[in-house]
């Protein structure tokens, strides 16, 4: 009687684990509570990357549209190069917000590029009740991508930059990419759905991969309308010639570096790949900022080349640099705009002032002279060390460091 009643108990918890178990996985791939604005922002100055001040002094234009099943989008246009047709287009992991992109947009605008920073769906402002981990969220992209368009015309050069769920959401799009879509930088993307929550579920939580596996695909499908089998960015760039630059932490066990080696050794060139030492999962920009922007500033120049804007195109980009207050350190402002649009007069924090000739910033070229002022901190090993302490650990189902 007494085996009984212990059989009977142990089938009972098998039972229960079995109709848990994958709920609760399938809730943490895509229901997982979201980062507010604030979350982000305050995460960005514990890395000290990024600051709340330099986010709100940006010129930002808010811009709100429809994706193609009816969901409303948010996103974020800031225009630090007047005039200019290139533009990149941000998408944040899963948990994140836009404001968390806002890290990676100086390094672009050195090589011409404004930004347009993207809520994905389900996260920020923007619509939507689950994560599809790229099935849905390429054809949000698409419908980012036409916006670009039509606002600044067919001859637009666009970059994607996508961490974690937006590396995954950027190369999906690539199957469906329109011809615009010059380059993509993917930083700690996954490789394939299936290939992802199997480690998540064995190797991360030591659960087995078998009933657990076939039952979250289930419940998958029943309630976000996807498999897993739906989402594999190694498929979706087996064929493609779009340069592609894969960026990975060689210390991410959230989604493990060789998911990028395996996309890179599968790409057809152009291709890039950058490791970086001891980051972890969504933290090489944190951790090797300098590393981080060569890297992709000689990526960018080498496939779409430098900008070559008018004289008075490249004094408006002086200007703006200083109305937008964007860097930190020197804290740049424009203390006067000549009637010459040849030069413009900055003046710094300490209060010593200079004029810029336009003529001295075409010939060094754009990077050098917005190089120049910018000078965010650099995190230093022990920061960095902390900051990566302060990841999520093992034993949760998540594909990046949860910002709530």
């Amino acid at each position: 009687m007494l085996w009984l009643l212990l059989l009977s108990g142990l089938g009972a918890f098998v039972l229960l684990s079995l109709w848990c178990m994958p709920r609760i996985a399938v809730h943490q791939m895509t229901r997982m509570k979201r980062s507010s604005y604030d979350n982000c922002l305050d995460l960005l100055e514990e890395y000290r990357i990024f600051s709340r001040q330099q986010f709100n002094d940006l010129r930002k234009e808010e811009v709100r549209i429809l994706s193609h099943d009816g969901l409303q989008l948010y996103g974020t246009y800031i225009e630090l190069v007047p005039h200019s047709k290139r533009i990149m287009i941000f998408v944040h992991g899963y948990t994140g917000a836009l404001p968390w992109s806002s890290q990676f947009v100086d390094m672009f605008a050195q090589v011409g590029f404004n930004a347009l920073l993207i809520d994905q769906r389900s996260h920020g402002n923007s619509e939507g009740e689950y994560a599809t981990f790229g099935h849905m969220e390429k054809y949000d992209v698409q419908a980012w991508v036409d916006w670009v368009v039509r606002r600044n015309g067919d001859d637009s050069i666009i970059g994607l930059h996508g961490q974690s769920l937006g590396g995954g959401t950027v190369l999906e799009y690539v199957a469906i990419h329109r011809p615009q879509v010059r380059f993509i930088v993917a930083d700690c993307p996954y490789s394939d759905l299936t290939e992802l929550i199997r480690h998540q579920v064995v190797t991360l939580n030591r659960a087995p991969a078998w009933p657990l596996m076939p039952l979250i695909d289930r419940l998958l499908k029943r309630k976000a309308a996807f498999e897993m089998n739906d989402v594999s960015p190694i498929r979706a760039i087996a064929q493609s010639k779009l340069p592609i630059l894969f960026i990975h932490g060689a210390a991410d066990i959230f989604v493990p570096t060789k998911m990028s080696e395996d996309l890179y050794a599968v790409k057809p060139e152009p291709k890039e790949l950058l490791l970086v030492d001891k980051a972890t999962h969504g933290v090489s920009h944190c951790r090797e900022r300098e590393v981080y922007q060569k890297a992709v500033i000689d990526f960018v120049t080498r496939y779409v080349g430098m900008p070559s804007p008018s004289p008075q195109a490249e004094a408006d980009l002086v200007y703006s640099i200083g109305l937008n207050k964007c860097y930190s350190g020197v804290s740049v402002q424009i203390a006067e705009r000549n009637e010459s649009p040849s030069v413009a007069t900055v003046q710094a924090a300490d209060g010593l002032s200079e004029s810029i000739s336009v003529e001295s910033v075409h010939s060094a070229g754009l990077a050098q002279f917005v190089g120049s002022v910018s000078a965010t901190p650099v995190l230093s090993e022990r920061e960095a060390v902390q900051g990566d302490e302060n990841e999520k650990g093992e034993g949760e189902t998540v594909l990046e460091p949860n910002f709530a």
